[in-house]
């Protein structure tokens, strides 16, 4: 299982990805940080069958929000008002199931942000919802599937 971490620790909530590759990294696990952006995500995940995203998302739900999404096979319209990137997560799947360059599987984990400044700390409930985020991915990797918090992700342009 790759594990490819999202975001900039130096926009505050934004750090979340990048923290829960860090401590799935300090495990053991193959883990990567990654900006977010499209086509740095199609190279990273080329090659592996088993891949996992995580990264931080606004959807107006409460902050610490753990949601998680089957890549391969949410419905995603527009572009991704959620993603704190320009041409990102979405985008990238978009594109790799255009060419062809999808994982085998692929699941998405968003983490629900509150504050995306810069030089900010992140919030409590952010950090909790890293901790909450590791643990579910170190469990798939045990055997134990994490269940979806939601089985797939309709996404519509602003």
């Amino acid at each position: 299982m790759l594990v490819i971490g999202c975001g900039n620790r130096d926009r505050s909530d934004d750090g979340a990805g990048v923290l829960v590759a860090e401590r799935l990294g300090k495990l053991g696990f193959d883990a990567q940080i990654r900006s977010g952006e499209a086509l740095d995500l199609i190279e990273a995940w080329k090659g592996a069958d088993d891949v996992v995203v995580v990264d931080a998302v606004e959807t107006g739900a409460p902050p610490g929000k753990v949601w998680l999404w089957d890549g391969r096979t949410a419905k995603i319209q527009g572009s991704l008002p959620i993603s704190t990137h320009g041409f990102g997560v979405a985008e990238a799947i978009q594109l790799a199931s255009i060419l062809d360059r999808l994982p085998k599987r692929l699941r998405v984990f968003g983490i629900e942000g509150r504050r995306f400044d810069i030089g900010g700390d992140i919030s409590p409930e952010v950090l909790c919802a890293v901790e909450e985020a590791a643990k579910r991915i170190a469990g798939e990797s045990c055997g134990r599937t994490a269940p979806s918090s939601s089985p797939t992700l309709t996404l519509k342009a602003e």
